[in-house]
């Protein structure tokens, strides 16, 4: 196995190509979680790995809670399967909060102002009531907690961090909160070591080959606790050395590697590049700061072959819908092809008739 064959393998791991999945909540499972601070783009990144998937199907997953989009892990959002928020959030909140605890201060956040808020949260929700962030705020400043200056987020980032709210239906085109033990009923939580060993095992399975510092980044646990989860799974998994980094992944099928030349849009922020500390299998340092911005924003990216190979943009809707193609480098019709059967697939996804152009190089 090489660098280039790492990023192809990658691409089946994370059912980019060859998805056998016909529901969100199987793609968000298998993938353990998936980074979604961008809400249009990723339900395009799980729509791209569902079969003939509609945003319709992801908005209705999320609405009936099959599917959430909450805080865990790094902190910021992410989507994940109900089944999985509860062990989840046991592991990887106390070290979220732990990384928010300077700003906090910095906003006058104390324990009593989230225990004040998380009373009224209590009160106003109960019963099944969701609400958005604004309508929460507007019951917060009846108590005169202040949330100006960045700290309704935050309020409310706390709150899911500790399994008070989750994400609730679209109401009025606009997202809301629910109270989680009414929205998902209580399940199993596992010991600290038995969810350490369940996002070791999903993380490589859905996104090997990796390394530890992959997943430590990927999940926010210690290089230790990482390479201890590792350890509890990794009978499952065989390693490869490449360049002095061992790589973690699932036994390859005879001739994986032999495939003909695929294209795909993937969205901003999509888990093929985002989940790796280090890039470089599929992205090349001169063409980082053309896909990552450097406050570490993601752009949509086109992948040839498991390579960055440009990017692209989506403007208008219905008949307007317009997905503007950039390659980095010239590229022949055959590729223009299949990139435009790849546009219009993302059309179909969005339910729209689309039109496509290339930006010249």
């Amino acid at each position: 196995m090489n660098v280039i064959e790492i990023s192809n393998i990658r691409l089946l791991n994370q059912r980019i190509e060859n998805t056998e999945f016909g529901s969100p909540n199987e793609v968000v499972r298998w993938m353990g979680a998936m980074q979604a601070q961008d809400y249009s783009m990723a339900k395009w990144a799980v729509g791209i790995r569902l079969i003939h998937s509609t945003e319709d199907a992801i908005e209705n997953a999320l609405n009936r809670g099959e599917i959430l989009r909450t805080h865990v892990m790094r902190p910021t959002w992410h989507f994940v399967s109900a089944d999985d928020i509860y062990w989840l959030l046991e592991l990887t909140a106390p070290k979220v909060k732990s990384l928010l605890r300077s700003r906090h201060k910095e906003l006058e956040l104390t324990d009593a102002v989230h225990d004040k808020t998380a009373m009224i949260i209590g009160k106003a929700m109960s019963k099944g009531v969701c609400l958005t962030g604004e309508e929460l705020s507007k019951e917060f400043a009846k108590a005169d907690i202040v949330t100006d200056g960045n700290r309704l987020y935050h309020l409310l980032l706390y709150a899911e961090l500790n399994g008070l709210i989750c994400s609730g239906p679209v109401k009025d085109k606009k997202q809301t909160y629910a109270l989680l033990r009414e929205r998902v009923p209580l399940r199993k939580v596992y010991t600290r070591d038995e969810s350490l060993a369940e996002l070791a095992k999903r993380y490589f399975s859905s996104h090997g080959p990796a390394t530890i510092p992959d997943f430590a980044w990927w999940s926010g646990l210690s290089v230790k606790d990482a390479g201890m989860a590792l350890e509890f799974v990794k009978a499952y998994f065989v390693s490869e050395t490449i360049d002095s980094k061992k790589y973690w992944f699932a036994a390859l099928s005879p001739g994986v590697n032999h495939r003909k030349t695929t294209i795909h849009l993937l969205p901003a922020f999509d888990e093929f590049l985002i989940s790796y500390k280090d890039r470089s299998a599929s992205l090349t340092m001169t063409d980082n700061k053309k896909i990552i911005s450097d406050n570490g924003i993601f752009r949509p990216a086109i992948v040839i072959n498991g390579q960055v190979s440009g990017l692209w943009k989506c403007s208008g809707k219905n008949k307007n819908r317009m997905i503007e193609i950039n390659y980095l480098q010239p590229q022949g019709k055959p590729v223009k092809n299949q990139t435009t059967e790849a546009a219009i697939k993302l059309g179909a996804f969005l339910g729209d008739a689309t039109q496509i152009s290339f930006k010249s190089n």
